[in-house]
């Protein structure tokens, strides 16, 4: 073979090779699940009847929203004042109105108004389930402060009266819908009165006071406030409750006391500035005043002084800068109010400022070359002018003031009031039930990958022969045919003969094909052991006794396990019997419904098995079956519990170690093999049974789907 045809056949073997380790592809994953699919099926039922209890026995919410309007750029009343307005348009960005609106300031008043320190709730897992708890709202409740940490109960008696049961559960009073009720207890008085009731009588509600803070704090977290948009001014807000009605009255009542509040908050605004303007006006008038006399005393000292247009046009000049830098200061005071004195805004007006003053500061240079007379009364006019303006512009700010206060006009107003839902956004049972499928989905995929792990054997027959230097015979897959019924009444039949196109009975002829040729004597003596119990060694042998049976070869099966032993032969007589010299072999053996099939059974020992298989009249009693039999098929106990099967190999002619499929590790069965071979050299091979699909694919497919229980 040239050196190319052999790296071909090389590549070609790598290829064909299956993997090994603990890598597990998507198909092999997927047949995994294929096999496990019942399991499967069972999770996702009952993930679906979780999901349909969980969707029911959460309680309906139903949400409603309402929509304000908050003026961030100045309301038009404050516009409408003029210069001095701007004092008054404290407008806040809406991140700071959203503050307000979940603040104690707004929410304690809602808890009083709305009575939500009081609670009544239903009792009854059933009645949640099935939706019928009903209601009871309470508009006042008072427990004593000593009797706080016990129980108290509402039961339902009528249509509108009630009975409050103690903690102790003794009836304390009986109440009336909308009537105050009180009772002494412990040294004090319980008060009670309920505006509304709608539940079944029987039914027990659990009475409950909370204070104040913890009511606002509950609040604060169920309301929902954002801003639409980007800037917009414009604020959502939504709130959920069991019942639409009193949702849409909470969220009613929020925005109404927020709205309150905020034209409080302007008009007391309102009144100190209009005090502050009153405070200062006197004085303005007296400044006035003083500037209009010396401007009179002057003219009448020094007479008539003719001014140039030049000079008029200059004093307007001036007075109009003074003015401007009037207006400057206003809104520097304003912006002050909002932002810190390193904002951009800030900074702009200080800016424009200094350049008015800059301007001024330039006028009055040039008025310096007028003459002194003409310079005088220019200044003594300017005066005059500015403390006119400043006199009328307060008295117009003070008029306006006066309207605002008046008026009570605020910065907010409510777009749209909260209406009663009709249908709950609470409980989205579609998707509780989707969700709960699929995770139980999820949770079955991970206990059938995890019983998996548990059980992460040697399932490479390839990797077996490799580390072992022992072939592997057989195959076997799982068949569905339920428990293993071993030889133990005259109805059973063996698998290859009830079920001859069975894939099992395909994999246990190919068994026998295999021993055949690798045991040649006509008369042979062969021992079916297992390493744990489970693997399916008793099955191996009834069938593999079956077949030699039925191509004409005389049969006999020993059933060597004499603590628990399975094969059902001569009800009187077995192998402890005929070891003990109780009976010889004819009397131990009984003839099976197969033809040329004859089972001895286990027998009734009275001594330790592995004494009785040490004596050397174990060996001659096989060689005595040699004699009558063709084959002679020996069923050990497991290997890792009792030393019975390593007693018996050095005995047989070829021994067949029954392995289940991915149960054993390769430390395991090398353990195994070695013990074997421990005493002789005696022809071993492997069965792999309880085999699975692997690759998405079945062993033996041309035959159909597997069964299974085969033990």
């Amino acid at each position: 073979m040239s050196e190319n045809e052999q790296k071909a056949t090389i590549s070609l073997a790598q290829i064909q090779a299956p993997q090994t380790g603990d890598t597990i592809t998507l198909m092999e994953a997927l047949g995994i699940l294929w096999k496990k699919k019942f399991v499967l099926v069972l999770f996702m039922v009952v993930g679906t009847l979780v999901g349909i209890l969980l969707g029911n026995w959460i309680r309906p919410q139903y949400t409603s929203d309402a929509l304000l309007q908050i003026d961030v750029k100045g309301n038009k009343t404050s516009k409408a004042m003029g210069e001095m307005g701007a004092l008054l348009d404290v407008a806040s960005p809406a991140d700071a109105e959203i503050e307000l609106i979940k603040s104690r300031m707004v929410l304690s008043s809602v808890v009083e108004d709305e009575h939500l320190c009081f609670r009544a709730s239903p009792v009854g897992r059933m009645d949640r389930l099935l939706h019928r708890e009903g209601r009871m709202d309470l508009e006042y409740l008072y427990i004593p402060e000593k009797a706080r940490d016990g129980v108290w109960k509402a039961v339902v008696t009528g249509p509108n009266s009630y009975v409050v049961a103690t903690p102790e559960g003794s009836a304390l009073v009986e109440g009336v819908v909308g009537d105050m009720t009180k009772a002494p207890y412990a040294g004090d008085t319980l008060a009670i009165r309920v505006n509304f009731m709608r539940a079944q009588e029987g039914k027990v509600f659990v009475l409950s006071q909370i204070n104040a803070l913890s009511a606002v704090r509950g609040l604060a977290k169920g309301l929902n406030v954002a801003e639409k948009g980007k800037k917009s001014g414009i604020i959502a807000v939504s709130y959920s409750h069991r019942f639409p009605d009193r949702a849409a009255a909470i969220l009613n009542s929020v925005a109404n006391t927020y709205l309150r509040q905020n034209v409080e908050m302007r008009s007391a605004e309102a009144e100190k500035t209009l005090e502050f303007l009153e405070e200062q006006l006197p004085g303005v008038k007296a400044k006035l005043d003083s500037a209009e006399k010396v401007l009179a005393d002057y003219r009448y000292r020094i007479g008539s002084v003719d001014m140039t247009g030049e000079t008029q046009v200059h004093l307007q000049k001036e007075v109009d800068l003074q003015k401007q830098i009037l207006q400057m200061e206003q809104e520097r005071q304003r912006v002050t109010r909002l932002f810190k004195a390193e904002h951009p805004n800030v900074l702009t007006l200080n800016r424009q400022i200094d350049k008015l003053r800059k301007e001024l500061q330039k006028l009055k240079v040039k008025a310096e070359k007028m003459p002194l007379t003409q310079q005088e009364v220019m200044r003594l006019q300017e005066e005059v002018q500015v403390n006119n303006a400043l006199y009328t512009t307060m008295l117009n700010n003070i008029q306006q003031l006066r309207v605002v206060r008046a008026g009570e006009v605020g910065n907010v107003r409510v777009v749209d009031f909260a209406q009663v839902e009709t249908k709950p956004s609470k409980p989205k049972k579609f998707n509780i039930l989707v969700c709960s499928v699929a995770a139980s989905f999820m949770l079955g995929v991970l206990l059938v990958f995890l019983m998996r792990m548990l059980r992460n054997g040697v399932r490479s027959s390839l990797e077996i022969e490799r580390e072992t230097d022992t072939s592997v015979y057989a195959k076997i897959p799982e068949f569905k045919e339920g428990k293993m019924a071993l030889i133990k009444d005259k109805k059973y039949k063996p698998l290859v003969l009830t079920s001859p196109n069975n894939p099992a009975c395909e994999a246990l002829r190919s068994l026998q094909t295999a021993i055949d040729f690798s045991v040649t004597d006509e008369k042979r003596v062969m021992m079916i052991t297992g390493l744990v119990p489970g693997v399916g060694k008793s099955f191996v042998s009834v069938n593999l006794a079956a077949l030699y049976a039925s191509s004409g070869k005389k049969v006999l099966l020993v059933d060597a396990d004499m603590r628990r032993g399975v094969h059902r032969g001569n009800k009187k007589y077995g192998l402890a019997d005929a070891l003990c010299g109780k009976c010889n072999l004819q009397d131990a053996v009984a003839k099976a419904d197969v033809e040329n099939m004859f089972v001895m059974g286990a027998g009734n020992n009275t001594m330790a098995p592995s004494e009785l298989l040490r004596n050397e009249t174990f060996e001659q009693l096989l060689q005595m079956a040699k004699q009558y039999f063709d084959v002679v098929i020996v069923d050990t106990p497991p290997m890792d519990l009792v030393t019975d099967a390593e007693l018996i190999c050095g005995l047989v002619d070829f021994n067949l170690l029954v392995l289940h499929y991915g149960k054993h590790s390769m430390e395991e069965i090398s353990s195994g093999v070695g013990r074997l071979k421990r005493y002789g050299e005696k022809p071993c091979a492997f069965v792999m049974n309880h085999c699975e699909r692997e690759g998405g694919r079945y062993y033996g497919h041309y035959y159909g789907k597997y069964y299974s229980g085969n033990k």
